[in-house]
């Protein structure tokens, strides 16, 4: 079953090399599946799926046919990353993230980038993540950025690029450490035999980083949800109940004399720190959009006043804006003075007319997103697209270049993946979580996303896709 359904040429595999064999990090790995057989496998298989439908983890998906609740589809053969590539990652992602965070500093600051010139101003304030109410804001020990989800893709060569930041509320950390406890049951025997490194500990250094924003001791700390109908609640409770914090509404919070408080059946509590999941503009109707039902009014400026710690800060979302991450490498470059460790993937500006008409004349070849898009949404891949689709993506990029990108087509690397009763190749993409507090942690591992459907390169979960447990051997 295992060899002979399998076929990942003219594509790197992170199991198999071109010439067929295995590599080493997964040597063990592929030696006791074959040993265990088609039958057990799919046995197992089996037992993991009802195991994550047993502990509801959903997410809700919204389209046509209104809100559909959906466990994530689970596959059973892992993601394995060898030690010796964790270590450049990792150190690729802190120097992304520092960089990032002194960008931020600066930007609602002196500006200095600006009037360098190395951004274009207007760029920066064309954005709908820039927020001018922002400026001038000094966050808690300098810090912007304090949980970010970094989607990382692997070329046809087996080299590592960033394909975009998520750096307002990432989310998908839940499914990490899920997948993990119903691998652990369910191949027992290869986290005897390998050296895994541990996941399991991140919702402590979520809190350490948390309680590290403010200078009370034992904090009240708060997740702050939209509610059980958005479409990441499942990982907002969860994390809130691991964590050992309340998890909180809108409603739930009041501001008086510039301090945030909770309701509770003994009357208020002040709150000191909020780990919040919902939108920057949906925060506070007092300070940003006034129409919203979510939001608590003054919150915004009890923030600014010091007297509780947001997380991440308001205004972060200008540093995940697409168009903004093509400019990454030259950030990295002006505040670290060094080289990027983990590129980016090559990026055309539609805001720039050499690069509109090149998009315009290879349509059929490029990936077009929106600058703010996400999901898998308002974006086209040119090679799967009919002519009528890339005519009328045509019509929207010209009526906002500056809403634009495109890049070239990676053949995204591939992971064996258990379809059915065969194991096909299937692409993939990698999201590990990063913590800025203290100091910078990076979750050994993070989210392997799977594009389930023969073919497509989409991994999003709102368009079909899957996950994997993700090991980095130690």
């Amino acid at each position: 079953m295992f060899i002979a359904d399998y076929s990942a040429k003219n594509i790197y595999d992170e199991m198999f090399s071109n010439e067929g064999f295995p590599r080493k990090s997964y040597d063990f790995v592929k030696t006791k599946m074959e040993s265990l057989g088609g039958i057990e496998l799919l046995k197992r298989s089996s037992s993991a799926e009802r195991a994550l439908m047993s502990l509801g983890i959903t997410f809700t998906l919204y389209g046509d046919g209104g809100e559909q609740e959906r466990i994530m589809p689970f596959d059973v053969i892992p993601r394995i990353v060898p030690s010796e590539e964790w270590i450049s990652i990792e150190k690729g992602l802190k120097q992304r993230i520092l960089a990032l965070n002194l960008f931020l500093n600066d930007i609602y600051g002196e500006q200095k980038i600006l009037k360098d010139k190395i951004i274009p101003r207007d760029i920066i304030e064309s954005s709908t993540g820039f927020l001018k109410q922002c400026i001038g804001l000094k966050p808690p020990k300098d810090i912007w950025i304090h949980i970010t989800g970094t989607d990382l893709v692997r070329d046809g060569a087996g080299a590592f690029h960033v394909l975009e930041d998520n750096l307002r509320c990432p989310s998908g950390v839940s499914y990490v450490l899920e997948n993990r406890e119903v691998m652990k049951r369910t191949f027992p025997e290869l986290f005897e035999k390998l050296n895994i490194r541990q996941v399991y500990d991140y919702p402590y250094h979520l809190r350490s980083m948390l309680e590290n924003l403010t200078d009370v001791s034992d904090p009240v700390i708060a997740v702050w949800t939209p509610g059980v109908y958005n479409s990441a609640y499942y990982e907002h409770s969860f994390l809130a109940q691991k964590m050992g914090v309340y998890l909180v509404e809108g409603s739930d919070l009041v501001v008086e004399n510039h301090k945030v408080y909770m309701k509770t059946t003994k009357g208020l509590r002040k709150v000191d720190v909020v780990y919040r999941r919902i939108d920057d503009t949906f925060m506070d109707p007092s300070s940003f959009r006034e129409d919203s039902l979510l939001g608590v009014k003054g919150i915004f400026e009890a923030y600014k006043r010091g007297n509780v710690a947001l997380a991440n800060a308001p205004g972060t979302g200008v540093a995940d804006d697409k168009v903004i991450y093509s400019y990454v490498p030259k950030i990295i470059k002006y505040y670290l003075g060094e080289d990027s460790i983990i590129p980016n993937v090559p990026t055309y500006l539609c805001s720039e007319d050499s690069d509109l008409k090149y998009v315009l004349d290879n349509i059929h070849n490029l990936v077009v997103k929106a600058a703010n898009g996400a999901g898998g949404y308002g974006m086209i891949i040119g090679p799967k697209s009919s002519k009528q689709e890339q005519e009328d993506f045509k019509e929207l990029i010209k009526a906002d270049p500056r809403n634009y990108i495109a890049q070239p087509v990676l053949n995204l690397s591939t992971v064996p993946t258990l379809i059915s009763d065969k194991i096909e190749s299937r692409h993939v993409d990698l999201r590990p979580f990063i913590l800025y507090g203290k100091d910078i942690y990076v979750m050994p591992g993070g989210l392997t996303r799977v594009a389930l459907r023969k073919g497509s390169l989409v991994v999003n979960s709102s368009q079909g896709g899957g996950s994997k447990d993700t090991w980095v051997l130690g």
